[in-house]
């Protein structure tokens, strides 16, 4: 197993290298970052300035290699860099310092605030949204499909089957559209939800309420499409498993039906459920854009398309990077699950 994640650190290693070179080389094709920062009444002496201070005077392989320099964890930087980029972490050596650090992301061109500050900050807000989503999916979509399989060919799992179609079929943008007026403002006086709003109101008198209803409409949208997917994998799972020859000895043993179905049944069944379970995880954690903006849900999809609106690259750059990682991370999750679930996935890693 520890083999198995090394291995997969490293695969994810590079994967994050590529998309930083990626990200670097497309991000700085647009526009002047020197005029994308002091806009169009910038002088021409501030304007060489600015480029200075951004390296932008410096050739294009020169700016990859510092730019990787700055997002990398462990980097060599100067004093002056350290006091100047405000880095947080660990730091070795005279004038020139090795680095053990929080990856610097750069500034905003629009706030002038660091970048991981800002995706700090809308972090929770996707990860809390992203994690309602999944478990709404998880629960829903393994008992339909547990449901689905021990009642084949009945009504039950022929209304299973149409629900998961559906949702695989209907866009997110299009089903958070269709809930949010439906729910959030036809019938809102009967549900107690609204269109848009975060996790947190602000008042100025009773400062910060939590305000979960707010969470119910964006997760219910963003979970219906892992939800059909979960659902007819539960459902394909369970029915080669209960066809098993050792779930009809647990019957012939007097075993009760919810004890074989649940505890030797759903068990065996997991794997290709973890997979899509643990997949669906990182696409939502990425794919939570347009339901954030729909939804007014401050979390980095919705920080993301407002950057990219006002052309704030270093903020769009930092969010793909923080996406990836987060990836690669549920990936490895993903291994990890597979041999506590399957002692197999442990012999062979």
């Amino acid at each position: 197993m520890i083999k198995l994640i090394t291995r997969k650190l490293i695969y994810g290693l590079l994967v994050l290298v590529g998309v930083v070179v990626v990200v670097f080389f497309l991000f700085q094709g647009f526009g002047d970052p020197a005029r994308l920062v002091l806009g169009q009444s910038g002088d021409s002496a501030t304007i060489n300035n600015i480029r200075r201070e951004l390296a932008l005077d410096q050739p294009k392989w020169k700016q990859f290699v510092l730019y990787l320099n700055d997002v990398s964890p462990v980097a060599i930087h100067t004093a002056a860099e350290i006091k100047q980029k405000q880095l947080k972490g660990i730091f070795i050596g005279g004038d020139r310092k090795l680095a053990f650090k929080q990856p610097y992301l750069r500034r905003s061109y629009q706030s002038k605030r660091n970048v991981g500050e800002v995706l700090l900050e809308a972090l929770p807000g996707t990860l809390v949204l992203a994690l309602a989503a999944m478990l709404f999916a998880t629960v829903i979509g393994v008992l339909l499909g547990v449901l689905a399989a021990v009642k084949q060919n009945t009504w039950m799992d022929t209304g299973s089957i149409f629900a998961s179609v559906l949702g695989i079929s209907a866009p997110s943008f299009f089903m958070g559209i269709v809930l949010a007026y439906l729910f959030g403002f036809v019938l809102s006086d009967y549900t107690g939800l609204r269109m848009t709003g975060g996790l947190f109101d602000i008042d100025p008198f009773n400062g910060k309420t939590l305000q979960l209803r707010n969470l119910v409409l964006p997760a219910i949208t963003l979970g219906i499409r892992p939800l059909a997917i979960i659902t007819q994998l539960t459902r394909s799972a369970m029915l080669d498993v209960l066809d098993q020859d050792y779930i009809r000895t647990a019957y012939a043993k007097g075993l009760s039906k919810r004890i074989v179905v649940f505890r030797h049944a759903l068990r065996n069944a997991l794997n290709p459920v973890i997979t899509a379970i643990t997949g669906w995880f990182a696409e939502l954690l990425a794919g939570a854009f347009f339901v954030e903006y729909i939804f007014g849900w401050k979390g980095i999809g919705k920080v993301t398309v407002d950057a990219l609106e006002k052309l704030d690259f270093p903020v769009v750059m930092g969010s793909v990077l923080v996406t990836a990682t987060f990836f690669i991370l549920v990936n490895i999750l993903a291994d990890v699950l597979y041999g506590v679930v399957d002692p197999r996935v442990r012999a062979r890693g």
